[in-house]
């Protein structure tokens, strides 16, 4: 399960960041996870308990924003979302590679007391 070594990378960072900011404890914290990024939020959930159990992020919250895959297409020249790695535009039919979100895996952001 590589969402706990995940969960872990986040929560640390969490926890760096609120320390150079003289916080004394992590309330809250807010992850932007893209749709294609292979992560399931649920385990995140899951893990996210016992990672932040004994640190200053105990008994925060953690929130999971999903970022839906979009794609650019050069013959439309727009975007357009799909739920699959390579997709064809909806207006053209033309097939895109060209990922422009849903990949994502980030800190967004932290409430911190």
């Amino acid at each position: 399960m590589h969402e706990l070594s995940i969960i872990q990378s986040a929560v640390s960072q969490a926890l760096d960041h609120a320390q150079r900011a003289g916080a004394k404890r992590v309330l809250g914290i807010r992850l932007r996870i893209g749709t294609l990024s292979g992560v399931v939020p649920e385990a995140l959930e899951f893990a996210f308990e016992a990672v932040t159990a004994g640190t200053p992020a105990e008994g925060a919250s953690l929130a999971v924003d999903s970022v839906p895959a979009r794609f650019w297409c050069a013959k439309c020249r727009r975007e357009f979302e799909s739920v699959n790695l390579v997709s064809d535009c909806p207006a053209c039919g033309s097939p895109s590679g060209d990922l422009r979100a849903g990949r994502e895996l980030e800190l967004a952001s932290l409430e911190i007391d």
